[in-house]
């Protein structure tokens, strides 16, 4: 009665179902442990000590950012270069930019300031002359994935759209630190303190209930091929069965 499994069109049906499963099973398992990553950073964040009550540092001491330093208070010195601003930024709900000054260190190598942000259609501040010293939230440099960033490009003179190495050493003539720092007491009257933002993959966001969504996924997709495959076979052997009886209908 079987022996239609033998048939080329069942071979085909059966390799395809034997290779799907355990291709859907594996990456069912793969999203569920990028799921059960995403959970054990968030938990190791909300043990470690939280960064903004911990002693300042220089930030070349600080560097790499990740998600231990991202958030300490870094201190430099230097004098401001050049200044930048990067728009389409919401605050409260507001929209403005953020006022980037770049500050020169010692060592040559220019580290961006966030100043503060500014409501649209409000006067720029000139950056603070000579030696400065500034302290604020050490920040990972920024991404396409950050809320507001650019990467478009054709932004007018003296703007840029994201807040990273990359982008910034295109524009200036130095190097420029991949990392910025957010200060928590702006420099000049106008300008509102930018929150920093949680280092990336240290909390339970979208992408990680994204993957959780995608684990059940794959696994109903395992259930619907075992079900296809033996709503198929039950369909052939009762057409086997009913030639046999001679009880099949004319087409």
């Amino acid at each position: 009665m079987y022996r239609f499994l033998l048939t080329p069109r069942w071979w085909g049906i059966n390799v395809f179902v034997l290779l799907a499963i355990p291709f859907c099973i594996f990456m069912g398992t793969w999203q569920l442990g990028r799921f059960e990553d995403r959970v054990d950073s968030h938990r190791s964040a909300e043990a470690a000590p939280d960064p903004t009550k911990q002693a300042a540092a220089p930030v070349a001491e600080l560097l790499p950012v990740d998600q231990e330093t991202s958030g300490r208070h870094a201190t430099a010195s230097g004098t401001y270069e050049d200044q930048l601003l990067v728009p389409n930024r919401q605050l409260d709900d507001k929209s403005g930019s953020y006022v980037l000054g770049l500050l020169r260190t010692d060592g040559g190598r220019a580290l961006p300031v966030v100043r503060g942000w500014l409501p649209a259609g409000a006067d720029v501040p000139p950056v603070p002359t000579g030696e400065v010293t500034v302290s604020g939230a050490l920040q990972a440099p920024e991404n396409s994935g950050t809320d507001g960033a650019d990467t478009r490009g054709g932004l007018p003179s003296g703007q840029v759209g994201i807040i990273s190495g990359a982008s910034l050493v295109n524009l200036v003539p130095y190097d420029v630190y991949d990392a910025w720092v957010t200060v928590t007491e702006p420099d000049a009257a106008g300008l509102t303190p930018v929150p920093p933002q949680a280092p990336q993959g240290s909390g339970l966001d979208l992408k990680a209930f994204q993957n959780l969504g995608y684990t059940g996924e794959w696994f109903v997709f395992v259930a619907f091929l075992l079900f296809m495959w033996f709503r198929l076979f039950r369909r052939e052997t009762e057409a086997v069965r009913d030639r046999a009886l001679g009880l099949e209908t004319a087409a």
